[in-house]
């Protein structure tokens, strides 16, 4: 514990035009060595004649290091400081207040002398009061005389009443980090006293340091971590619910009804589709709007690994069950309990380890690799595929069992050539996205790279369209994404002559001249002379070029 400095007057708030106030602000400045070993020890104190005696402190504080360095039980130290300071001290109010850090609140946390609803009314900001004052200085303060002081807010209303009381206030400290105050009013009629109560308070307040930290660390602000995290949950659920999945066509509006039908209970979900639908964002949302959305959220890719793996990575195994098994591992159904666990590619599992999934579907139950405990987990299971697993029970490639088991509740996402018009809501919002990770601005896609976008069947689905993107963000020099920015896979033929001349350089060449031209009539709406000045035309060459694509400036008005 670091030592204590001695206060001395001149660092003391004394206000006031009393005896005593007179008496502490003209104090000599000269004085014996005698009088000033006096100040610096607390036994030559009680030895002077001060009216009062401290000597009965010391078992006390004694008995307050000693529960602070055993067991930091704030509750028990502030209970023997506030009889210290009652008894022992002849202090008419004292109080303990804490800093919330958080909230920026400091708010009375145990005291005497204030009913409870006095206590209640005490709530500071920092710099407000004497409190506050303190709590942002981290400096001590003494009001000689509390009815003398605009500075004290006399926020609980407890002292209209009161004698002329002096008002002390020592902040309680880690290093240089504020955590709450220890304030006491009494009367005094003796400046020696005051410094030495004021030491007294200094020393206790360095004592409950360590305990008031670790009781904020343990209330307060675990509470303020309990707040986050439950707010981060929320977020998190609402990034995954149904209505935050990209896409508002018939088709999508039909998987969100059969979502919001599923999340409410604990029922075994079949996703299906092609390869990159976006199986797992549905399994995603099922899971972080279900009752189970506090719990884990684990997934696991079938396909990943070989045979001899799989059942180790799903199911665990014990220490020594083989060659490589240092130690007892957790599976992934293990992992999952309480919550839900993803298959992906569930059509992938050779017939050995299906018949070992079945048994978990059934009996919700299993037995790590090499052990012999029945592990029980309470979950949800949600299955993936893009393998049409009715006609692999006809061949013979997978258990009819499991594929009944599996196939409580199936959920079959459409690809994304039956999604009309999310095609370009899907490639705006990559656009948007790209535009903020990549810090590129983006502000369209022209129109006739719309209508390559919305011609081309994307075996690839969703994620091929979010390739698509984010390639042409960062071909696009413009900030307009254009039909040449694409892959080749994507150039359709341009209309009018382009048609009889496809293939090859000129078809390339006219497809960036009508694109260009399209752009031109759709930013002036039409007018002729402003898109051909925007192309560095004459309107007559630009009528030509329009001819050529069959173009009518009508129809961008």
């Amino acid at each position: 514990m670091t030592a204590l400095p001695v206060l001395q007057p001149r660092q003391l708030v004394a206000k006031g035009t009393g005896p005593f106030e007179r008496e502490f602000s003209s104090r000599p400045e000269s004085r014996s060595q005698e009088g000033r070993k006096q100040v610096t020890s607390l036994p030559h104190y009680c030895e002077c004649d001060l009216g009062e005696c401290r000597t009965d402190l010391l078992p006390l504080l004694y008995e307050m290091s000693r529960i602070a360095s055993q067991s930091a039980d704030l509750s028990a130290i502030l209970g023997i400081l506030l009889r210290l300071m009652k008894r022992h001290m002849k202090v008419v109010r004292g109080m303990v207040s804490l800093f919330d850090k958080d909230s920026g609140h400091i708010i009375i946390h145990e005291s005497f002398g204030l009913t409870a609803e006095e206590a209640a009314k005490g709530i500071y900001l920092l710099g407000e009061g004497i409190i506050g004052r303190v709590v942002e200085t981290g400096q001590t303060t003494v009001v000689p005389s509390i009815r003398d002081e605009p500075a004290f807010l006399n926020r609980t209303g407890s002292r209209s009443a009161d004698a002329d009381l002096s008002f002390l206030c020592v902040p309680i400290m880690r290093g240089r980090k504020v955590m709450g105050t220890i304030s006491a009013e009494r009367l005094y009629d003796n400046v020696e006293l005051l410094k030495l109560d004021i030491e007294v308070l200094s020393i206790l307040a360095a004592t409950t340091a360590q305990a008031v930290e670790l009781y904020l660390l343990e209330n307060i602000e675990h509470v303020a971590l309990e707040a986050e995290n439950r707010r981060l949950r929320s977020e998190l659920k609402a990034k995954f619910k149904p209505s935050n999945i990209i896409g508002h066509s018939k088709p999508m509006q039909e998987i969100y009804r059969l979502i919001e039908r599923v999340v409410r209970t604990k029922t075994t979900v079949l996703i299906l589709g092609e390869s990159g639908v976006g199986k797992e964002l549905v399994a995603s949302a099922i899971h972080h709007n279900s009752p189970m959305a506090n719990g884990p959220f684990v997934k696991f890719n079938c396909a990943s690994l070989p045979e001899s793996v799989i059942e180790s990575e799903l199911f665990g195994h014990e220490k020594g069950s083989f060659t490589g098994a240092t130690g007892l591992r957790k599976g992934r159904f293990e992992e999952a309990d309480g919550g839900t666990i993803f298959l992906d590619e569930v059509g992938e599992m050779s017939l050995t380890m299906q018949a070992k999934l079945l048994r978990v579907l059934q009996e919700r139950s299993f037995e790590r690799v090499g052990g012999n405990t029945t592990i029980r987990v309470d979950l949800r299971v949600i299955a993936a595929t893009n393998r049409n697993l009715g006609e692999m029970v006809a061949d013979g490639g997978f258990r009819e069992d499991l594929f009944y088991r599996l196939n409580v509740f199936p959920i079959t996402i459409p690809p994304l050539r039956e999604r009309g018009a999310d095609i370009i809501t899907l490639a705006d919002y990559f656009v948007a996205r790209f535009s903020r990770e990549m810090g590129i601005a983006v502000k369209r896609i022209s129109t006739p790279a719309l209508n390559m976008l919305q011609s081309y069947p994307w075996p690839g689905n969703v994620r091929e369209l979010e390739n698509v993107i984010e390639r042409a963000m960062l071909l696009c020099e413009d900030g307009v994404i254009h039909g040449y920015n694409l892959p080749p896979s994507l150039q359709a033929p341009v209309v009018g002559e382009a048609e009889a001349s496809a293939g090859g350089l000129e078809a390339r060449l006219n497809a960036i001249e009508y694109e260009w031209i399209v752009d031109a009539l759709k930013l002036y709406r039409g007018n002729m002379t402003e898109a051909a000045d925007h192309l560095g035309l004459t309107r007559r060459v630009l009528g030509l070029r329009m001819s050529k694509y069959n173009l009518n400036h009508k129809d961008f008005r």
